[in-house]
């Protein structure tokens, strides 16, 4: 049986008189809240509790290691592997990612985000662990067929999004843990799945330029997951989540995430220039250019910037990963 919490809603959403946030303190299963949600089919619930617009990065970081292979072509992309490999990256791995933090953000969401699924009151907490049960499942096996290291990689994955958003530990509240460990779960761990895929018997050495990019890369997305927060600081700040925006101020972060941002794509074209992949390298520096110049605004407003920067911006810093694939992969014998 559901549990009511019997505070008033001023109390609820209150600090308490030790300056916490009380209902997010104690985990407990929340009434939900009479609220007028669109109707949507279940289909369509689904796929909004899914959240497709977090698919998009790490499916094309499972594109850039395939590249990075040496093994990956046009021809690939009509295979059942790469297929799968979609599949996984996006709805299954990503998916159950996303419905695990809604899952344990369900009373912060209540803030910043009082539409979504659970706390609108569109799924229930009961279907909402079946789901996240029945999808991890699903994830561990596709990535298995895909290769089973990637069965195991899926299991990490799972693992950090536990770590990210599940108490007591709960990186996202610890400045910049949590941020750091999506971003590897984004970028690192799909991009050495994506070489593994296509080239099974790559070893450590060979896989090394790989790692060294995707971690450069995943310095600047550190940078653009602070972006993503800047949506959600009131709440956070309420809740003691110790985002960048909400410690250092909105526009402190905004100069904090594109330093980081430029930082790990210059040192990812300097890596190439050293490498003596002098094309590639100048490629992906110029892709810098027109996210500097962007900045600008999104340090000025980064409430009213954030969502247009991201849109934008983003594409000549995935661009700048592709680049470096092909490096990569123009290097291999």
């Amino acid at each position: 049986m559901t549990e009511l919490d019997s505070r008033t809603p001023s109390q609820r959403k209150g600090k308490t008189e030790n300056g916490a946030f009380g209902s997010l303190n104690v985990r407990k299963l929340v009434a939900p809240l009479n609220r007028s949600t669109e109707t949507l089919s279940k289909l369509a619930l689904f796929i909004r509790f899914l959240k497709p617009v977090t698919w998009i990065p790490v499916m094309w970081s499972f594109l850039c290691g395939a590249v990075s292979s040496g093994r990956f072509g046009w021809e690939n992309l009509a295979e059942s592997k790469f297929l799968l490999a979609m599949l996984l990256t996006g709805p299954l791995a990503t998916g159950t990612c996303q419905m695990l933090n809604d899952y344990f953000d369900r009373d912060l969401d209540e803030i910043n985000e009082p539409d979504r699924p659970i706390p609108g009151g569109a799924i229930s907490l009961r279907n909402a662990t079946i789901l996240i049960a029945v999808w991890s499942v699903l994830s561990v096996i596709t990535g298995y067929l895909i290769h089973p290291l990637i069965g195991f990689y899926v299991v990490i994955g799972i693992i950090n999004a536990h770590l990210y958003s599940a108490n007591p530990i709960k990186l996202k509240k610890r400045l910049w843990l949590g941020n750091i460990i999506v971003a590897v779960s984004y970028l690192i761990i799909p991009w050495v799945a994506g070489e593994i895929a296509y080239n099974p018997g790559l070893s450590l050495e060979n896989l090394q330029p790989s790692l060294i990019i995707a971690a450069m890369y995943t310095i600047a997305s550190t940078g653009t997951m602070t972006i993503n927060d800047f949506k959600s600081v009131d709440g956070d700040r309420l809740a003691g989540i110790r985002t960048l925006p909400a410690v250092f101020g909105e526009k402190n972060a905004a100069l904090i995430a594109a330093i980081l941002i430029n930082l790990g794509q210059l040192l990812a074209a300097a890596w190439l220039f050293i490498s003596g992949q002098a094309i590639y390298a100048w490629t992906a520096a110029i892709l810098i250019v027109p996210q500097f110049l962007l900045q600008f605004s999104l340090v000025r407003s980064p409430r009213t910037m954030d969502v247009r920067y991201n849109a934008i911006a983003q594409n000549f810093l995935v661009g700048g990963m592709l680049v470096c694939a092909l490096a990569i992969k123009a290097s291999r014998p």
